[in-house]
């Protein structure tokens, strides 16, 4: 059963999906009443390739929600070819659910800082609005904005409302979701503890750690990114 009008969507690579995950969908869906949809990226063009591929990351992604009240997987961009850019994931969402309908995309607070080297950044707004999650200690507000991001600031600067506001139009608002608390976990410190043999099982739903150990995955070390890589060109568009 629907928990309101608002459609929340939360995309990522998800690999692995893990507890943080979780707790950001949980968070995304109680304070704003509404159902979360996840989405796996087929091919993330502002990350490296995925260590598990994309049947396995949204196999993963169904037992990590199954049985989660309001959560569920959307595997639209597994069909598509090419980069997984979220402004065509919103366009084809926009067409299905019609132009009344409140649709909103989920991102951290390092991904606002970045928005403006999204694919068509700025259509953003008129397919959707923006919920930035607020992690304890990673404060975004419009100083920060304007030092670190000046054109993001510029479009958003206006746009902030309360997030319970967000029910009442289709698009075009950004607001804040803030986390109770702080959570260790990471896909890629997940994936180097994996692959170096020390304890990880408890980051994951016991049923994700199982299917993790069944298909011998993140394994290898020469597959995990070192602790220094350097960032990615284009951060999720």
């Amino acid at each position: 059963m629907s928990h309101g009008t608002l459609r929340i969507c939360y995309g990522g690579t998800f690999d692995p999906v893990h507890n943080g995950h979780l707790a950001i969908a949980r968070a995304a869906r109680d304070q704003l009443q509404a159902d979360v949809a996840l989405l796996p990226a087929h091919d993330p063009p502002h990350k490296a390739a995925t260590r598990a591929d994309a049947g396995q990351r949204a196999a993963m992604l169904a037992l990590a929600v199954d049985g989660e009240t309001g959560l569920s997987v959307d595997r639209r961009e597994l069909a598509r070819s090419g980069p997984s850019y979220t402004v065509d994931t919103l366009a084809e969402l926009r067409d299905e659910l019609g132009e009344r309908a409140s649709i909103a995309w989920l991102i951290g607070a390092d991904s606002l800082l970045q928005l403006d080297t999204w694919h068509d950044w700025r259509r953003l707004f008129a397919l959707a609005h923006l919920v930035v999650v607020q992690r304890p200690g990673a404060d975004i507000d419009a100083d920060r904005l304007r030092a670190q991001a000046p054109r993001v600031h510029a479009e958003v600067a206006a746009r902030w409302q309360p997030a319970d506001a967000l029910h009442a139009s289709a698009s075009g608002g950004i607001a804040l979701l803030p986390l109770p608390g702080l959570r260790p976990e990471s896909s890629t410190a997940l994936r180097r503890r994996i692959a170096a043999g020390e304890p990880w099982r408890d980051w994951v739903p016991p049923r994700v750690a199982d299917y993790i150990d069944r298909h011998g995955l993140y394994r290898d070390p020469a597959a995990i990114l070192p602790p220094n890589s350097p960032p990615p060109a284009e951060p999720r568009p």
